[in-house]
């Protein structure tokens, strides 16, 4: 684990793109792996022309420092791009604002409320000549973005992927059917590396981003195959997480029963299951049918 006292690279800087910097934020933990990669983008052949910073992470003073000291060697901060509103992305950014002076820029207010600046999917924002391309990706939240960086074909991607396993789904904030959208939209663009904000760089985003589909489409089999084994009882999340999650540490089970609420409701949207009571609250203890003839 990284220390907790200053940022550290997460991938190697020889393996990024060249006007790409990345510093990992010293709060490493079960949800977060490593911790939270933040991003310089710069021009690197014209410092005058500043930086933009993806993700600054939580309220850590020392990692903030660190992102406007190295800002500050890339001709200042222009803008704080943030991917979405969970705290370690966006907690430090007010700080960072502090700092540098540079605007927070987020998909909306309400996913981030410290936010100056909304932005719209496809808008463009130029360091120099370089291009970055915003994209609305939800489904990991409602207010997703990823960040093209056009000339390098990398995607700074939050957390709809992670460098190392897979990411939670958690409703209501979260969305299964808009989340497999997103992972589809991603496969149609020309990309050649993804910059994920936790863990390394992954070098074959196509290939990474089918298994991202496939796995999902697994998981939904064996959230319908649980359900029909024990019709007709109606199922919650969590139960059936036990059925379905036989090969994972018991631990994590709670963190589990959020996806497989997700695969849930999306089923449920799609017109196969349905809750046993519909007054309930939805969470992962409401009850689930699989409707058979869906």
């Amino acid at each position: 684990m990284p220390s907790a006292e200053a940022s550290q690279p997460s991938t190697p800087s020889e393996s990024l793109p060249a006007g790409v910097e990345c510093l990992l934020a010293p709060n490493p933990s079960l949800m977060t792996g490593p911790g939270t990669n933040t991003y310089l983008v710069y021009n690197p052949a014209d410092k005058t022309t500043g930086c933009v910073v993806i993700d600054p992470g939580p309220e850590i003073e020392t990692h903030l420092a660190t992102i406007a000291q190295r800002a500050e060697q890339h001709g200042s901060a222009r803008a704080i791009f943030i991917t979405h509103g969970h705290p370690d992305h966006v907690e430090g950014a007010a700080r960072l604002r502090d700092l540098t002076g540079a605007p927070v820029c987020a998909w909306s207010r309400e996913g981030s409320p410290v936010a100056d600046e909304t932005l719209a999917d496809g808008q463009t924002f130029s360091v120099g000549a370089r291009r970055l391309r915003a994209i609305h990706t939800p489904g990991h939240r409602f207010d997703h973005l990823c960040f093209l960086l056009e000339d390098a074909g990398a995607l700074f991607a939050g957390d709809l992927v992670a460098g190392v396993g897979t990411v939670v789904i958690i409703p209501p904030e979260g969305d299964m059917l808009d989340y497999l959208a997103s992972l589809r939209r991603l496969l149609t663009l020309n990309l050649r590396m993804i910059l994920p904000a936790h863990g390394p760089m992954i070098t074959e985003p196509q290939a990474l981003l089918a298994g991202y589909l496939r796995h999902r489409e697994e998981r939904e089999a064996q959230v319908i195959a649980a359900l029909a084994a024990t019709a007709p009882q109606p199922q919650t999340a969590a139960q059936l997480v036990t059925r379905i999650y036989t090969d994972v540490d018991p631990q994590l089970h709670p963190i589990a029963a959020h996806s497989v609420l997700a695969h849930l409701l999306k089923l449920e949207r799609e017109g196969h299951a349905y809750r046993a009571d519909e007054a309930v609250q939805v969470d992962v203890a409401s009850s689930w049918y699989l409707d058979q003839k869906g």
